[in-house]
């Protein structure tokens, strides 16, 4: 019986290849195979820094049997980090030069011009400058996102927000936009939807409720979410179903020098018939998002993974990884 081996692609810079096969090289990956590309980055967070890889139009058959990607020219969340000012948010992240700064902006361009696997990549390139976790996607025609960390003078100076929608519905084929206010300068994204909400399925959604002891900041942000969507509906006019699922007390995974880590489960990662949710070594909350996502994904395979390093460095699962289209439509 032939078994299809999936593809999953860690981007590593070239001194720390055999580092990272080391991690690997022990693991048992089952049908997905491994592939350790040299790559200069200074980001982990290739959801923001990566292309967003499409499908083409169904009335396109030459974009259908193409790869296309979106290179939405990252600039360090609207010019945060820079060589003068270093990074304005306060997370301990390294000083960057002009280098460094210049390869990241070039990220997403290169990884679609080293793209040969299973065939080429055409670039698509956008006139509307965000990151990838900036948008939550249905797949159907919706799209949920912040207006702080799009409609933006620093990623996007003079374009009104009816010629962003205009542009993202060219690339992504979005119909319905559901905007939040979010907040500016809250964190490094100007919060990122896919840290508050994350489509489970079409006209199905998943929203994550701050913690007791969670800034007040973030409870508006849970609150200006939960507010755009009820009673809202998706693009083909099916009301959208929402869960919460709680974060787990930060306890867990603070420490003395982060007083705000990044500890949402909705910031999973769907990949081919399963899902990977985060773990953060609370025993109460981490089993309750397990079994919601269980419950609300009985197709997929579920799995929680501890993590401890990326909520103390903003971020978890979704946001250090992108998915990536092979030839057939797939992901």
């Amino acid at each position: 019986m032939h078994v299809r081996k999936y593809l999953m692609r860690l981007y590593t810079k070239p001194e720390d290849v055999n580092l990272a096969q080391s991690m690997i090289s022990d693991k048992d990956c089952g049908s997905f195979g491994v592939d350790i590309t040299p790559f200069d980055t200074n980001h982990l967070w290739v959801r923001d820094t990566a292309p967003v890889y499409v499908i083409g139009s169904d009335s396109n058959q030459e974009d259908r049997n193409r790869r296309l990607a979106i290179n939405f020219k990252f600039h360090e969340w609207g010019n945060k980090i820079s060589p003068e000012h270093g990074l304005e948010i306060d997370y301990e992240w390294p000083d960057l030069g002009e280098d460094e700064i210049k390869k990241n902006a070039g990220f997403a361009k290169r990884v679609i011009e080293n793209d040969f696997h299973p065939s080429p990549v055409t670039c698509i390139e956008s006139k509307v400058r965000l990151e990838g976790g900036a948008i939550v996607c249905d797949g159907d025609g919706t799209l949920i996102a912040s207006e702080s960390s799009i409609i933006d003078n620093e990623r996007n100076p003079g374009l009104s927000k009816q010629t962003i929608e205009e542009e993202l519905s060219r690339l992504l084929g979005v119909e319905k936009f559901i905007w939040f206010p979010g907040f500016k300068g809250l964190d490094v994204t100007d919060v990122h939807a896919d840290a508050e909400v994350q489509f489970v399925q079409p006209g199905v959604v998943v929203i994550s409720r701050p913690h007791q002891s969670a800034p007040n900041e973030w409870w508006k942000v849970y609150e200006q979410v939960k507010r755009a969507l009820t009673l809202e509906k998706d693009a083909k006019n099916r009301q959208i179903q929402i869960h919460t699922i709680d974060e787990p007390d930060p306890k867990f995974t603070k420490n003395s020098k982060h007083e705000d880590p990044a500890t949402n489960y909705v910031n999973f990662y769907f990949v081919n018939g399963g899902l990977i949710i985060p773990g953060f070594g609370d025993p109460e909350k981490d089993i309750q998002a397990l079994e919601t996502m269980k419950e609300l994904c009985p197709d997929r395979i579920v799995k929680q993974l501890h993590v401890n390093a990326l909520p103390l460095n903003g971020g978890v699962i979704h946001c250090s990884t992108q998915p990536v289209i092979d030839i057939s439509g797939g992901f």
